[in-house]
């Protein structure tokens, strides 16, 4: 991210007044230029890559608000009320500027994809399909996953300044301006998002280096962007981190600098770090798992005052340590993961529980995402070989499975599309997965495994981080892990040293890669073609 140093003077976290509270620890943040005005705006922009290939300023869909009626007081905690996960109604209102732009769309066949036109085409012949496409359905992106994705330029040189250093996970921000990554050496780099993509000079990528880096003390166990995040409006660029024995810390994303900590104390009242991080989708709370317990602090008041919701109640509930959470975005509902192998769905409101889902992971729960529309929920977990779909219509049932090779204690994220149309995840052995989602599964209730659309070998090492940018064809990938010397292959006679393997012989690939998802040459070949006539 552009740093805005004539943009703005001071960065205040919360309301007027509000003091940051610090640990006592200086970041380490590498002093960078001022830029002007014009360079801090240029990374929210969204410009055309090249003609006849054009990407438009999608923007997000209009939340969806369904009214939830309240739940009783002799209500089974074991169920969802209908109305909860009920179908988004779709009565053909959607939002003007999405309706503007598909019919500029339609009239311009040349930045129509092939995908589009393939689902206009057979539009008549689908069934129960509705005559107006909803607002998730029409932000493919121009995603095209027919073939092998592209590698643009990535972060390599960076990852190896420190010995057994590997990356454990990458996140756009909400604007795509630029692109968070989390690695062994407790550092979070921000990396910008490379100025070239926005015009056709794409043999001009060059590897890509962090604008700023974020120490914590320790271990980092979760990480997450502020959702309300505008690089035009520096007061929003945050970033929320927990590391082992350390309190919350928000980072200052354009500086680098530490804004303000939030201070979880135990029954002892000692300090305890939290395992896992999520901000309301308004940004006004921060969610933090522990054991048996989610804490909610307040954004815009610092400090160690918070509200507490425990997940076992009268040694009934969610038991373990809370892993993972994720809220949805068209209903007041959240969801939590445990170590305990379970999923727990609470309400946003006093943090009640609506429904637990059967143990139906091998490992602990790690990673789990919401379907834009709701009705879904993706969850996966350590060395697990497979990504199951909840229908949380029906909860406790699952829709299909998406197989993958998780052998490892590692934490692998995958990620949706903005329509929820596309799942993408990494694995052990460095593969890269995609699956299609809306594929009609046969007849009969029996349930699915899905195979993937496609799957290439992304990363020589784990891929463990992935990564989809909020509004163009881009994919940001992470991998490694921690590589342990073993006995190798030799004969009596060799000598004793030469048993074992080194730090030397161990093949590492710790690197951050991006993807180019979008149809493949079209640019780059322009780009060529204009260079040669010139």
């Amino acid at each position: 991210m552009s740093d805005p140093g004539t943009c703005s003077d001071t960065v205040v976290l919360g309301g007027k007044g509000q003091e940051a509270e610090a640990d006592g620890e200086s970041p380490n943040a590498e002093p960078r230029p001022p830029c002007t005005e014009q360079e801090a705006q240029s990374a929210a922009k969204q410009p055309a890559l090249s003609e006849g290939m054009e990407i438009e300023d999608f923007n997000q869909p209009a939340t969806c608000t369904v009214t939830v009626t309240a739940v009783s007081e002799d209500q089974d905690a074991g169920e969802i009320p209908d109305k909860v996960f009920s179908q988004l109604e779709e009565a053909g209102e959607r939002p003007g500027e999405l309706t503007q732009r598909d019919e500029e769309w339609h009239e311009n066949d040349e930045t129509t994809t092939a995908m589009e036109r393939k689902e206009d085409e057979g539009g008549d012949e689908q069934e129960n399909t509705d005559t107006e496409p909803t607002a998730y359905q029409h932000q493919y992106l121009g995603l095209d996953f027919s073939q092998n994705l592209q590698m643009l330029t990535g972060s390599w040189a960076e990852y190896s300044q420190t010995p057994e250093n590997y990356l454990k996970g990458c996140k756009w921000a909400p604007d795509g301006s630029c692109i968070l990554s989390n690695s062994a050496d407790n550092v979070l780099r921000v990396y910008n998002l490379p100025p070239e993509l926005y015009s056709s000079s794409w043999d001009q990528l060059s590897e890509m280096t962090p604008v700023l880096r974020m120490t914590e003390g320790d271990t980092i166990y979760d990480y997450c962007w502020f959702p309300k995040m505008s690089s035009l409006d520096p007061d929003t660029c945050f970033i929320a981190s927990s590391s082992r024995d350390n309190p919350v810390h928000i980072w200052d994303a354009f500086y680098g600098n530490l804004r303000a900590t939030f201070r979880p104390y135990n029954h002892l009242d000692e300090l305890t770090a939290a395992y896992s991080l999520c901000f309301s989708p308004d940004g006004s709370q921060l969610y933090c798992g522990f054991d048996k317990t989610v804490r909610v602090f307040y954004t815009e008041r610092p400090g160690r005052y918070c509200e507490q919701r425990p997940t076992v109640v009268k040694k009934q509930g969610q038991s373990g340590i809370i892993s993972c959470m994720a809220f949805s975005s068209s209903q007041p509902v959240y969801a939590c993961g445990s170590y305990s192998r379970t999923v727990g769905l609470y309400s946003c409101e006093d943090g009640s529980m609506f429904a637990l889902l059967p143990q139906r992971h091998h490992g602990g729960v790690t990673h789990l995402l919401f379907s834009p529309d709701g009705n879904h929920l993706y969850t996966g977990g350590r060395k697990d070989p497979e990504i199951l779909c909840w229908d949380l219509r029906d909860p406790g049932r699952v829709l299909f499975s998406l197989p993958r090779n998780v052998s490892t204690n590692q934490r692998i994220y995958f990620d949706l599309d903005p329509s929820g149309r596309y799942l993408v995840s990494g694995d052990t052995t460095g593969v890269m997965s995609v699956w299609d989602t809306l594929t009609a599964p046969p007849d009969g209730n029996e349930e699915v495994m899905k195979r993937p659309v496609l799957q290439f070998q992304a990363h020589s090492d784990c891929t463990n981080g992935i990564s989809l940018h909020p509004y163009m064809p881009l994919v940001a990938s992470c991998s490694g892990q921690r590589q342990f010397p073993w006995p190798g292959d030799s004969d009596d006679s060799d000598l004793e040293e030469d048993r074992m393997m080194t730090s030397s012989d161990i093949r590492e690939d710790s690197g951050l890669a991006l993807w180019w998802a979008g149809p493949l040459g079209s640019t780059s070949e322009q780009g060529q073609e204009e260079g040669s006539t010139a």
